[in-house]
């Protein structure tokens, strides 16, 4: 039996790896935020990363095709400006639909005593 027929329901193989790691998935979240795209220090800012390793985190994104780096200058200083590719918004959508089914799944098998908003995991909600 493959994973596709429901015999496994819980593998979750939309769980994209090149997405999945925290720095990408956090580029990701703020670039799908600024459809236009973000300075490189904007983005090392927001992501709490150093120069190398965004450096590096995009260059996985962008050999997948789901970030498009463009370098050049603002005057006479250089300027790299990063913003999610058609297909990287797209394919970072169907990762969040896989997460949020993972979500529902983990909350009903906990039992509805133990759903995230029971357990403080939602603000405002005891």
């Amino acid at each position: 039996m493959s994973k596709t027929d429901g015999s496994a329901p819980f593998s979750y193989d939309g769980l994209d790896r090149v997405i999945h790691e925290k720095a990408r998935l956090g580029l990701l979240t703020s670039l799908i935020a600024h459809p236009k795209g973000l300075a490189f220090a904007d983005l090392k800012q927001l992501c709490g990363l150093t120069d190398g390793n965004l450096s590096r985190h995009l260059q996985v994104l962008q050999e997948a095709g789901l970030v498009e780096v463009t370098k050049g200058y603002e005057g006479n200083r250089p300027h790299t400006t990063c913003r999610l590719t058609k297909a990287g918004r797209r394919r970072f959508l169907d990762y969040l639909a896989v997460l949020e089914r993972l979500v529902r799944d983990a909350a009903a098998a906990a039992g509805k005593e133990h759903t995230p908003s029971s357990v403080g995991l939602i603000p405002g909600r005891v």
